[in-house]
């Protein structure tokens, strides 16, 4: 029953974010033990290089994990820039991942359905475009958090389908979070 709540606290919390202290985030799903990002190309508390971002390539980052629960029937990611001056701005929306998945390489191509670099779905961000929107924030330094989400079931969920849909479909399905943060100001 509890974690129900939770998970219902952080559906609508998600849905209702905007700009602000990423400190101030909703309340994060459980982190299971060991359940981390491992990432070289992007680490927490760090800046981006600018390669992944609109100043360089706007190619998503190499990213790995370790610890995916045992539990876990599907992945998805999603990353978010919580201080956009127009609230919450979704970069990336991906999922159908399956659990032995340890890591995406760098530059996964832009499209709803993929089979390489391993079989998963993207959803659309919110540029309106389906795929990996790098960070491009107008002025200042903003913070861009990446949340890898375990989920205890396969989504029934097309591909690129929009934040509104995402959060839908994974609202009560989140067992474990790994959560990371890197920042980004434009030179």
């Amino acid at each position: 029953m509890r974690r129900l709540a939770l998970l219902g606290a952080l559906a609508l919390a998600t849905a209702a974010c905007g700009g602000g202290d990423p400190s101030a985030a909703p309340e994060q799903v459980p982190t299971a033990s060991g359940f981390e990002f491992a990432s070289s190309a992007v680490a927490d508390g760090q800046s981006f290089d600018a390669r992944y971002t609109c100043d360089g390539d706007d190619v998503s980052p190499a990213l790995s994990w370790t610890g995916v629960p045992d539990e876990a029937r599907e992945l998805a990611l999603v990353v978010d820039d919580p201080d956009a001056p127009s609230g919450l701005f979704t970069h990336w929306l991906l999922y159908g991942v399956s659990p032995e998945v340890t890591s995406l390489p760098e530059g996964v191509p832009d499209g709803g359905e993929l089979e390489t670099p391993t079989p998963l779905r993207q959803g659309e961000n919110s540029a309106g475009e389906v795929g990996y929107r790098g960070p491009c924030p107008p002025e200042g330094q903003h913070h861009y958090v990446f949340r890898l989400l375990a989920l205890d079931a396969e989504l029934a969920l097309e591909a690129g389908a929009d934040r509104a849909a995402f959060d839908e479909a994974v609202a009560g399905h989140a067992i474990a979070e790994a959560r990371l943060t890197a920042l980004y100001e434009r030179p």
